[in-house]
């Protein structure tokens, strides 16, 4: 926001802000909605947001963002044993939370705010001077959030993104976009991650521009909005394979995306099939873009650029980005589309450390400052940047989540029923991979099924992370260290 758009009587005070199906915001309401969270919360260290896809969420990270305190954005699909970890290393001192929501227990010992959202058409109660800037003492290094990672390697870490990575990640972004005031945003992604929350609601916030979140995606919406003025829609590949399936009976939907000035795609690779039918129905090219909780954003496909199917891009203004060998050090220099390395990355995009895990953060960076993201690419001729895997065998991206295969599998074997577990992904059409798990039962007369592993999976961790397909086997192979071989595990 800037400093015209937080004064509540200021010049740009009545340009649309946020609109959450019917309910909606201005600059000036936001303003006068958050600068009192903000007071309320200046004093309080870190706060826990209960991050529903409502108005009331972006009226908090706001609030903090003014107030200068981190948020702690809380996936409200959390189970109870991922949850009660996030909130015991993160160390709120209160939760912010939409009236009338009812909290888990893991959030009860903590100070309850509700946020009071004043809808369109609310007198402006803010007093003195807006808080645009926030308390003295602020720097680009203050943190702003503490988002948690997918937990690949054991419970999850707390990222804590500082203030210039959210700055100018979203600055870089507007470069390589031509993103301006201008613009309407559509999306409808959780708001408890990078993507959502960063990108989709603190992104057009920045450039003074609006966004209208649709609550839940669906192609009716995505038609709506883009038809009523958006110009813009974000989507994890998800989202764009329902719309490729949707688009041959909708003629509607075609129209409207055929209006969008752009269409980012984000969170795990757009199967080049889901591309074409888009691109063939409605003349617009999909762009992709790549990042992580910890680096923010990484590269993307310029909208001046190719829109290549299958690649994210070039690197964001400020990034720096080479491939290097297995060794971690030794860069690789080809630029022929074929040589592999793991994409390491430098930048003021990049996060500061993992909460209370000093040795985790210092072995994410090489001794020169290079942060190691496990991801493998090649790089074309001209520079784009095409992903080809992960460097572990660990991570499953389903539905747009970037999902561990090690909590699963801890979860899994939770079961009185499970003797030994482990958690592959294997290709899926409409969610880019489902997760699968090949489970030892205890009883091999008796084993669990997959709705019992998949309901047991979701109250522990997140409906998203249950698993699709179990197969019952009689052992797991392992190698002579005894580590499960997860490429030996196939199913005839």
């Amino acid at each position: 926001m800037t400093e015209a758009q937080a004064d509540p009587d200021g010049p740009g005070a009545q340009r649309p802000a946020l609109r959450f199906g019917d309910r909606s915001l201005t600059y000036g309401e936001l303003a006068a909605t958050a600068s009192p969270l903000a007071a309320r919360v200046a004093e309080a260290g870190r706060i826990a947001v209960w991050a529903t896809p409502t108005l009331e969420t972006a009226v908090a990270v706001v609030a903090a963002l003014l107030a200068g305190v981190p948020a702690v954005p809380l996936n409200p699909k959390s189970g109870e044993s991922e949850l009660g970890h996030i909130v015991s290393d993160s160390a709120p001192t209160l939760v912010l939370a939409a009236p009338g929501t009812q909290l888990p227990p893991a959030l009860a010992a903590l100070e309850r705010v509700d946020i009071d959202v004043r809808g369109t058409g609310a007198s402006s109660p803010a007093t003195g001077a807006p808080a645009t800037v926030g308390p003295s003492g602020l720097t680009p290094e203050t943190p702003a959030l503490v988002v948690y990672t997918s937990g690949t390697t054991g419970p999850p870490k707390g990222a804590v993104i500082p203030r210039r990575a959210v700055a100018t990640t979203l600055d870089a972004l507007a470069d390589a976009w031509q993103w301006t005031g201008d613009d309407v945003l559509v999306h409808g992604l959780p708001l408890f991650h990078v993507h959502g929350l960063i990108l989709g609601i603190l992104g057009p916030l920045r450039r003074g521009g609006s966004v209208r979140h649709l609550g839940r995606f669906e192609t009716a919406g995505v038609t709506r909005e883009l038809s009523e003025g958006a110009t813009m829609l974000f989507g994890v590949p998800t989202m764009y394979h329902r719309i490729a399936e949707t688009l041959p009976d909708d003629p509607a939907l075609a129209k409207a995306l055929a209006r969008a000035r752009l269409l980012v795609s984000g969170s795990a690779a757009l199967p080049v099939h889901d591309h074409e039918r888009i691109a063939e129905a409605t003349g617009r090219r999909v762009i992709e873009r790549y990042g992580m909780t910890e680096t923010l954003m990484n590269t993307s496909v310029r909208a001046d650029g190719e829109p290549r199917a299958g690649t994210v891009g070039v690197p964001l203004p400020g990034v720096e980005l080479r491939l290097t060998e297995e060794d971690g050090t030794t860069a690789v220099e080809a630029y022929d589309g074929e040589t592999v390395g793991e994409i390491q990355v430098r930048g003021p995009n990049l996060f500061t450390e993992y909460l209370n895990r000093p040795e985790a953060t210092a072995a994410a960076f090489t001794e020169d400052g290079w942060f190691r993201t496990g991801d493998m690419a090649v790089r074309d001729p001209d520079g784009y940047v095409r992903i080809v895997g992960r460097k572990a065998t660990d991570l499953i991206k389903s539905g747009g989540y970037k999902i561990g295969a090690g909590e699963i599998e801890n979860a899994l074997l939770e079961h009185p029923g499970v003797r030994e577990a482990a958690v592959t992904g294997e290709p899926d059409a409409d969610l880019g991979e489902r997760i699968v798990a090949w489970i030892v039962p205890a009883d091999p007369q008796s084993p669990p099924s997959v709705d019992e592993l998949a309901d047991h999976v979701a109250r522990r961790l997140a409906p998203h992370k249950r698993p699709r397909v179990v197969h019952h086997i009689d052992a797991l192979p392992r190698n002579d260290m005894g580590k499960i071989m997860k490429r030996a595990l196939t199913h005839d």
